[in-house]
């Protein structure tokens, strides 16, 4: 990753240079983040910057777009509040949102099934609006899942190569079947909703092991929401799948099927992550492969 030094002498150089009303206010850095860096602004309020080229645009998209999702969702999510332009200090965009309380659930998981898996299901089913005709789309995510077999068939195939990377090397072959039965489910046929797109254990905050925040809307697109319900299989201990979607008003067995396979998706990303921070690669996570060896498992089940 191409690393900028960001250090509080520049992000609070970047606010007087743009934003003077907000540059007295108290920073503290956030530890965290995978393509961003986070500074908490004051009480209520945070800096989120690039650390790679690849993170301004999902910044301006959640600038342009966020403001535009449904009203009242009941979780809090981080609203985009300013927008700084690239300069001669920093050369890309970056915003001040709204902070939102919480800790990251890859670093304290959800823990308390039920009420999580409530709340959760609560969330998406606000959330899954028909998004407006202009909304932006994704190349994959929340499209037909069997237009991206070939992205999965080569994670299993690394696993199959590189048995270090997880303990359920040897699932691959049942593996494979979660997946054919979810590319086989029948196609969503209502009209593309809102969808976050991005609901694994770093995007969502906990409070006393219940689900509490959702963060991350960089690729936040219109879709099949059973790509948001993966989230139950990801994000929710044993049991937690079947109590989200008992409480999700979408429900039936294609997007429950559909959403499995988005499920092993998210797990084969943790797991790859997680093995490059055990191999000390850069952008790797090694908190992350217990989170995609929990999926997996429940994926199997």
């Amino acid at each position: 990753m191409d690393d900028l030094v960001i250090d509080e002498a520049l992000v609070r150089s970047m606010l007087e240079e743009q934003h003077p009303d907000l540059a007295g206010l108290e920073l503290r850095e956030v530890v965290g983040g995978w393509g961003n860096r986070m500074w908490r602004l004051g009480d209520d309020l945070a800096v989120r910057i690039p650390r790679v080229e690849g993170a301004a645009a999902p910044l301006a998209k959640e600038y342009a777009w966020v403001p535009r999702l449904p009203e009242g969702l009941p979780l809090p999510v981080p609203r985009p509040v300013r927008l700084g332009e690239g300069s001669d200090r920093f050369p890309r965009n970056w915003t001040v949102v709204t902070w939102v309380s919480g800790a990251p659930a890859d670093h304290e998981p959800v823990e308390r099934v039920e009420p999580s898996a409530q709340i959760l299901a609560g969330f998406l089913a606000a959330l899954h609006r028909p998004a407006p005709a202009d909304a932006p789309v994704d190349g994959h995510r929340g499209r037909p899942l069997d237009a991206i077999t070939a992205y999965v068939e080569q994670r299993l195939a690394n696993i199959e190569q590189y048995p270090a990377m997880t303990s359920l090397h040897t699932e691959v072959p049942r593996l494979r079947k979660v997946w054919a039965d979810a590319a086989a489910a029948e196609l969503w046929d209502g009209p593309p909703v809102w969808i976050h797109a991005d609901l694994h254990s770093a995007n969502v905050l906990t409070t006393g092991g219940v689900l509490s925040g959702v963060i991350d809307f960089g690729e936040l697109c219109a879709g099949d929401p059973a790509d948001d319900l993966a989230a139950a299989w990801v994000l929710l201990p044993d049991g937690g799948a079947e109590a989200c979607f008992a409480h999700y008003p979408l429900t039936d067995e294609p997007l429950i099927r559909r959403s499995r396979g988005w499920g092993l998706i998210r797990a084969l990303l943790q797991i790859e992550v997680g093995y490059s921070g055990e191999m000390g690669w850069a952008g790797g996570k090694a908190n992350w492969k217990p989170f995609g060896e929990a999926t997996l498992r429940r994926l199997l089940t």
